[in-house]
Parts: C-alpha cells; structure tokens; sequence
C-alpha cells in the first residue's frame, strides 16, 4: 500500500471528528485508521497543509493535505542541509568571492557574508541555520559543485529519504518556478536532520556569533518558536528545526520538541489567518495536540526509514 493510501482514512476519521461527526469510511477501509479517543484537533487552523508526526516511530498522527504541492520557503534549507552538512569539515576555512555571491534573489535574508572575506564552514552553516542567509547558501553551493550541481543532488536525496512530492531549483528555497515541497516531505527532512548531529546542533541554536570586521558579534535565531521573540513564547523542549518566508510561500516551519523522552515534529505550510505570528501559533497548537495525541491515536500514516 503507497504513502498516500495509507493516509486517506485515518485522515477522513480526524477531520470527521474534528467537525463533529462519525464518518463513514469506504469500504476498502480497515479498522487500522480509526482513531481511539483522541484528543480534539485545534481549533482555527489555516495553514494550507500540516503533519503532526512522532519521531522516534515515524508515525505520523494527523494531518491535512500532507501531500499538497506548495512553495515551501526557506524550510528547503533542512534538504540542503541534509545534502551539503557531510562535504566539509566544520573548521575549514574559505575565502568569498564575488561570483560565489552573485545571483542572490532581490529581498533575500543575508547573514551579511563580504568578498574577500574568510569564514569558517561552520560559520557559513550558523549563517544558514540562524539567519537563514542566502549568501550562505550560495557559498555552500559554490563549494559543493555548483548551484545547479547542489540543486540536483538535492533533489537525489530527497528521492533516496522517500520524498516524492519535492522538487528544488533555487537550493536556498526562493521562490522560483518549478519548485515544491509537501508538508509530509519537509517533516521527513527536519526527522532526518535530528538524525545527523551537527545538523541537530545548528537547528538547536537559538544564537550563535559571527564574525565582522568589528570583531564576533550575536546572530538569533529568526526561528521565533526557538527564539522566544517577536511576541512569541519559546516553547517548552523546543529543538529547533527552520522556519521560512517568501511571497508564493508564505510563512513556512518546520519544528521539532522533546519531553518525556518523546520527540514530535510538526510542518506548517502558509497559513491564511493573517493573523500575527500565525504560523508560530499554529505549530505550537499542533505541538501540544501531538503530545497529548501520543498513544491515543491510530496512526495516520508513517515517515519512511531513512533511505539516504
């Protein structure tokens, strides 16, 4: 039975339930997607597609419209990540050129990288990470082979981690014509990443330093859920992963929390509230739900082992 199969009626019963009815499941349906008393789902969501998954067992507990072709903004960065993170060694140092920061997309967040200037790779991850600077992305690249070389073994990994519903053309994750993520493949690459420990270590991060001219100077994290700014509340066992912005994209993220030994991850895709902070809100609700969810849901569906 595919991914998708396997979603539709687990996923038919929670919505069901969360708009007050008892669903009548179809008749291929078994009883292995009806859910056992499970907590109520949140109220007002509108991001345009999420996943609630455990990571530890790869189930995953809900979600709506997880296979959904969308824009997925700088959340992209977990699949670079995983692409680029094994190539170089942490304390190698490289001199930027003028060419490797050439083609940055107009508006695109920076780390503030200068030609000429030379930087460690884990500075350049740290930029990537925590400032989720394109310029950063841009070096790495550079480094790896080329952009266009990046944005095909990108798109090899996510087939090699299971991930049908990805396809990269801008490795950075801006906006470009061609690209797409799903909520289901972005919440496989953040599993993924928690995997690999300097990725796990760099999504964590709810600060770091960087150097300028001036000397080191503090870079927070735009991640708000980890950062506790802006309005937002850090959240409780928060590690982390990436959030992102873009015009077609719309507020994305990818987020991970730890308590009692259990690790659940949630993606947010473009919500419609309008609302301030929406897609912080949103992930938090979704967060809460999947700790109280644990062990009282039937799985929805399942994140493949990792393939990679």
């Amino acid at each position: 039975m595919s991914v998708r199969s396997r979603f539709r009626p687990a996923l038919c019963t929670l919505l069901a339930l969360a708009a007050g009815f008892t669903p009548t499941l179809p008749a291929h349906a078994s009883d292995t997607g009806r859910v056992q008393g499970p907590p109520p789902l949140p109220r007002h969501l509108s991001a345009r597609a999420w996943v609630v998954a455990d990571a530890e067992t790869g189930q995953v507990l809900a979600a709506r419209r997880p296979h959904q072709r969308l824009a997925p903004a700088s959340t992209l960065k977990t699949l670079f990540a995983l692409t680029v993170l094994p190539r170089f060694d942490s304390r190698m140092r490289h001199r930027v050129t003028a060419k490797e920061l050439a083609g940055i997309g107009a508006g695109s967040s920076r780390v503030g990288l200068r030609i000429g200037g030379t930087y460690r790779v884990e500075d350049l991850w740290r930029g990537t990470f925590l400032k989720s600077g394109n310029d950063a992305v841009r070096v790495l690249a550079r480094m790896n082979g080329g952009w266009w070389h990046t944005a095909r073994k990108m798109n090899a990994k996510a087939r090699a981690l299971g991930a049908r519903n990805t396809h990269v053309v801008s490795p950075d994750g801006y906006d470009a014509r061609g690209q797409f993520s799903s909520a289901y493949d972005l919440t496989l690459f953040g599993r993924e990443g928690l995997r690999n420990r300097d990725f796990a270590y760099y999504c964590r991060s709810a600060y770091g330093y960087f150097p300028t001219p001036r000397g080191w100077v503090r870079i927070d994290n735009t991640n708000r859920l980890l950062a506790g700014s802006h309005g937002v509340r850090r959240y409780p066992g928060v590690i982390g992963i990436k959030n992102g912005y873009t015009t077609q994209g719309g507020n994305t993220l990818v987020a991970a929390a730890r308590r009692g030994g259990r690790t659940v991850i949630v993606t947010v895709l473009n919500p419609q509230s309008g609302a301030r902070n929406g897609v912080y809100h949103e992930a938090r609700a979704l967060l809460d739900w999947g700790f109280a969810a644990r062990g009282r849901v039937k799985p929805a569906g399942w994140l493949p082992n990792s393939g990679g």
